[in-house]
């Protein structure tokens, strides 16, 4: 048991790392503009991660070749969308929201290995999809008496969606090494969305709420995947994952200490919905990794 103590930790840590995200950008995006502040992020991460390698042992893992070339270019160009995407419905939506609409991503990801890898998904997996997308519409709607949809949480969706078709590329090349997945990850993906933030001429931030941002990055999105793969190499990918479910529930309750964001009745019955969905695929996924 003892050895398994610090993946553990690790696979904790990846999940509380990425929750400071939500809220965190939440209150940054009172000082930087949406697309600027993605292009922010992911920067951090590369730079982060960057700096780390160069303190790090080498690693074992192979370096990416150019057959790895088309799934690089598919992960690159969908984390420039889906950060940005995410970023616009944190400002038109509540933080608690984007963090539970954020398990989506699990359906997006399971639909889009089904379709394209013909994995099997097994019935209790298709429940736990049934159950997250019912959540999901009851988060998106910003009061029964309005039946008005939330433009937040369609980007939030949105969001989701271009990290399914990101997960399954990544997935791809994974066997490769992380340093650089990340690297490569964080530096083109944050100048991608930076090219952008100009074309749209966003204000450029005060330096203060720049290093910030950048901070964020390094510990959200970073560390949090840094971490994440030294677990998984230890625990595996089935059971990394389970511990990472937590993240969202993070997510809600620092928006609630740190935003003040209110309960609803119509919330707390998706925030039940969407638990009794995460719970089926932690389930589903270590019942397969025991198997």
């Amino acid at each position: 048991m003892k050895s398994k103590t610090k993946p553990i930790v690790f696979a904790l840590l990846a999940a509380a790392f990425y929750a400071v995200n939500v809220p965190c950008s939440k209150l940054l995006l009172e000082h930087i503009g949406a697309t600027t502040m993605a292009a922010l992020l992911y920067l951090g991460a590369g730079i982060g991660i960057g700096i780390m390698s160069l303190f790090s042992k080498k690693e074992k893992a192979e370096k990416l070749d150019k057959k790895d070339l088309p799934y690089v270019v598919g992960m690159v160009v969908l984390d420039i969308a889906a950060p940005i995407l995410l970023m616009l419905g944190i400002s038109y939506g509540s933080s608690s929201n984007a963090s539970l609409l954020g398990n989506f991503e699990i359906v997006a990801t399971t639909i889009i290995a089904l379709a394209v890898f013909k994995e099997t998904v097994s019935g209790k997996l298709w429940a736990a999809i049934a159950l997250i997308t019912v959540s999901s519409i009851l988060l998106s709607f910003e009061g029964t008496e309005s039946f008005s949809f939330s433009y937040g949480s369609l980007f939030v969706l949105a969001a989701t969606v271009c990290w399914g078709f990101e997960n399954n590329c990544t997935r791809m090349i994974s066997s490769k090494s992380t340093y650089e997945i990340v690297v490569i990850k964080g530096i083109f993906s944050g100048l991608g969305s930076l090219i952008i933030a100009f074309i749209k001429r966003e204000t450029v931030p005060q330096i203060l709420y720049i290093a910030l941002a950048l901070l964020l990055g390094f510990v959200a999105y970073g560390l949090s995947i840094f971490m994440y793969v030294r677990a998984q190499n230890t625990l595996g990918a089935a059971k990394t994952s389970a511990y990472y479910a937590v993240a969202p529930f993070i997510g809600v309750f620092l928006s609630f200490v740190f935003l003040r964001e209110q309960l609803t009745v119509m919330y707390l019955v998706a925030l039940a919905v969407m638990i009794a969905g995460t719970a089926l695929v932690v389930a589903d996924t270590l019942l397969h990794d025991n198997g």
